[in-house]
């Protein structure tokens, strides 16, 4: 999509609406924002009049528009859209629903004929609201319009018309310089939007309210570009993508459904995913205001001990820090406040100073200099009408320390409604974030600080997607995928495979104890059906084994007891089908479906990157020594998750799935051993 072309479409000079009532709305609404250029009604029937002249179609229009506001019946849509091709028109929003969202013969007919008619034409929809800018002054919107106009700001953009008209809506001083719907995202998608914004100075940050992703690896390019020009984006995502009907067949599909996917691929692209649209604004604020966090350590600070003590519950599952102030800055906050002060973060200052502005603004000036990320007041305000002098004041104070430091500075209320507008227009004009609810503004805060982190640490998506989706699938034996897997650097127990008969010589030559288990390739769940004996330690105990087992498999597999593990580790990877291979990283053995604790990686699959998500597993105790244990040998761990990535890429375009359970780690230096492995390939 050319970019002058959309340019011309978002920032029209000339404008035509096509319709009855809906269109008379873009019209109001284009008063509203003051748009300065022309504007043509078109209408097959209604008269005109000195006040409105009407076209009776796109014919008649004095020169081709730059931008033209459809809301006619769905099925005069194509031959509009072909005759605005035709006299070189510059792109369209297309109000009318009833196309491919209906899921119907029809509509995916209809929308195969807006296509083919509209030609190159940029399009928003069809079923979408349309647009507002801000910046430019321009909105082709069918209904109120709130807002103002203004010279930056974040852009929205949105699957759904009522979604955006909510965010419209707002009180919350979110400073919004256009709105963008997109609807079935039949021409123009969210990543088209985002590549164009991109190149506009005067965006902030991109907001998004998705349904599902058009096409995944242009939405990761287009996430490139934004992070490369300095846009950080957060969203609010809803729906759940069409994972591979065979993922559950193993503890890998299982654990990497959909939805954590796109969890792992807005972490690693430096995405905000929001929970609701209140932290999506408090988000966009707050980046809006000077970008990602360069780091997690937050001063939270006010004088009550009922706000910082909800601050520090709230933040529990956030990966936000309080750390404790430094020494010399702890020593300085001591004399200025006394010892009836405990200096701690979050940091209870009590109200002796309330009315001492000196002494705030002194306590104020320490506080944003001793070397916190962010220091944010927790303050709410009395409502419009009452008396909010000292609570000014006190915020006065706050903004007049800030110059010359180092952090950022925020002010949170409790209540969202406890921060009124007029105050909230003090605080950003003093160079401070006004954040409404405290739980709301402490997800804004991690999730700045973890694009922050995602942006430094480099490395960007690099997705790795088969050409073709991969046929018929079939499951390797264990031996097979054993040695597949050790050719590629993946340590495996000792073994021999052999018949029932054999199975008590070979188990005494490779010295018990040892493991036995049923060999076959369709056995992919061997415990399940007691295809695997544990522990056997005597030439009459495998031969027993054996018996059980040959009524399983004509083939056995005696492996080496591995005795000194300290941790079993899933290591599992797959190919989803939007976002292509995955690794997925999680306690294993019996406890893997106990516990669901996994971590989704995409490529770029690094060393670093690993180590990171073990440290991210409530299992990651075991890993690095817990209660008087040693260390285990996680450098091999991590080697153990490489050779399996290069084993999948080497073979992307018939890798289906591959799944080690568990991975034992044993003491540092030891190494890890894949005890259990399938793999399935195309």
């Amino acid at each position: 999509m050319s970019s002058a072309a959309l340019q011309r479409l978002l920032a029209p000079r000339s404008v035509a609406l096509i319709g009855g009532t809906w269109a008379d709305a873009a019209q109001a609404a284009s008063r509203v924002i003051g748009y300065s250029g022309e504007l043509w009604r078109v209408h097959p029937t209604r008269p005109s009049s000195p006040a409105q002249h009407y076209y009776r179609s796109v014919d008649e229009l004095p020169a081709g528009p730059d931008a033209t506001f459809i809301a006619a019946p769905n099925r005069e849509v194509p031959a509009i859209a072909a005759a605005l091709a035709r006299r070189g028109a510059g792109g369209f929003v297309c109000f009318a629903a009833g196309f491919s969202e209906t899921a119907t013969e029809e509509g995916r007919r209809l929308t195969g004929e807006l296509l083919r008619s509209a030609g190159e034409l940029p399009f928003f929809g069809p079923n979408c609201y349309g647009l507002v800018n801000f910046l430019d002054g321009a909105a082709l919107w069918p209904d109120q319009l709130v807002g103002q106009r203004r010279e930056r700001g974040v852009a929205l953009v949105c699957q759904s018309g009522t979604v955006a008209l909510n965010l419209l809506f707002n009180d919350r001083s979110l400073p919004i310089g256009c709105v963008l719907t997109v609807g079935n995202q039949t021409r123009l998608a969210a990543e088209d939007l985002i590549e164009h914004l991109c190149a506009d100075e005067r965006i902030s940050a991109i907001g998004l309210y998705l349904e599902g992703l058009r096409d995944v690896p242009r939405f990761a390019r287009a996430a490139a570009a934004a992070r490369l020009a300095g846009k950080p984006l957060a969203l609010v995502k809803t729906g759940r993508t069409a994972a591979s009907t065979e993922a559950a067949r193993t503890h890998t599909g299982a654990l990497s459904g959909a939805d954590n996917v796109f969890d792992a691929f807005c972490e690693q692209a430096g995405i905000a995913r929001c929970e609701s649209l209140a932290t999506l604004c408090e988000t966009l604020k707050l980046l809006h205001a000077g970008g990602p966090l360069r780091g997690r350590r937050i001063l939270a600070m006010g004088a009550s001990g009922g706000d910082t003590a909800m601050a520090a519950d709230a933040a529990r599952n956030l990966a936000i820090e309080f750390p404790p102030f430094r020494p010399q800055d702890a020593a300085q906050l001591r004399t200025l406040l006394s010892e009836r002060v405990h200096i701690s973060n979050p940091f209870d200052f009590h109200t002796h100073i309330w009315f001492d502005y000196p002494k705030q603004h002194a306590m104020f000036s320490i506080a944003q200099r001793a070397g916190f990320d962010l220091v944010a007041f927790l303050l709410d305000c009395p409502p419009a009408g009452a008396d909010d002098t000292g609570y000014v004041r006190a915020i006065e104070e706050f903004a007049a320390a800030l110059p010359g430091a180092e952090t950022r500075a925020a002010v949170i209320s409790s209540l969202p409604e406890s921060l009124g507008s007029a105050v909230r227009e003090k605080c950003c004009g003093w160079g401070l974030v006004p954040l409404q609810g405290q739980r709301e503004a402490l997800e804004a805060i991690d999730h700045a600080a973890n694009i922050g982190a995602a942006w430094a640490a480099g490395a960007p998506l690099e997705l790795q997607r088969p050409a073709a989706v991969a046929g018929a699938a079939r499951s390797l034996s264990e031996p097979e995928a054993k040695q597949l897997l050790a050719e590629h650097g993946v340590a495996v127990p000792r073994s021999r495979v052999v018949s029932a008969a054999e199975a008590a010589d070979a188990a005494a030559r490779l010295g018990f104890p040892v493991v036995i288990k049923a060999a076959g390739a369709a056995l992919e769940h061997k415990s399940d059906v007691g295809g695997v004996v544990l522990n056997v330690r005597t030439a009459a105990e495998a031969r027993a084994a054996a018996a059980r087992l040959a009524a399983l498999s004509p083939t056995l597999l005696i492996e080496e007891m591995v005795a000194d593990g300290l941790a079993e580790i899933l290591i599992g990877m797959r190919v989803d089908p939007q976002f292509g291979l995955l690794l997925v990283l999680g306690a294993g053995g019996v406890l893997t479906e106990l516990l669901r604790d996994s971590v989704t990686l995409l490529p770029p699959f690094t060393a670093a990157g690993i180590a990171a998500a073990l440290g991210r597993l409530r299992a990651a105790p075991l890993l690095a020594g817990f209660r008087g244990r040693p260390a285990a040998d996680v450098p091999a761990l991590i080697e153990t998750a490489l050779a399996c990535t290069r084993f999948a890429a080497a073979n992307l375009e018939r890798f289906v799935e591959l799944d080690l359970n568990p991975v034992i780690v044993r003491p540092r230096g030891r190494g890890a051993l894949a005890v259990d492995a399938l793999i399935r390939l195309a």
